[in-house]
């Protein structure tokens, strides 16, 4: 899949659920690989993501399943519980 970085700023991010997770603010690069390697969310749904005071979270790419009008990724309520509850803490976005 070919796209414009520029074009992902300020999409909505749904899951393929439906369920909205946010709005896109950046993109995460791994320059290495010459890849996205994840995206930056702010406002982020706080039913998908309990993230207290931090600003956003950090979707790794790979949970990407289309992109057009909106971006859709996997539905991830499930991950983000029982990644809280095998690890404490985090980045200030938060990771996978």
């Amino acid at each position: 899949m070919e796209i414009e970085l520029s074009s992902l700023y300020g999409m909505d991010l749904y899951t393929d659920k439906g369920v909205f997770v946010g709005k896109i603010e950046d993109v995460s690069i791994d320059i290495r690989e010459k890849r996205i390697s994840g995206i930056v969310v702010r406002n982020v749904n706080p039913q998908l993501f309990n993230i207290g005071d931090k600003k956003g979270v950090i979707i790794p790419y790979r949970w990407v399943t289309a992109v057009g009008d909106i971006v859709l990724i996997k539905h991830v309520r499930r991950r983000v519980k029982r990644a809280e509850k095998a690890e404490e803490g985090g980045s200030a976005f938060g990771e996978e």
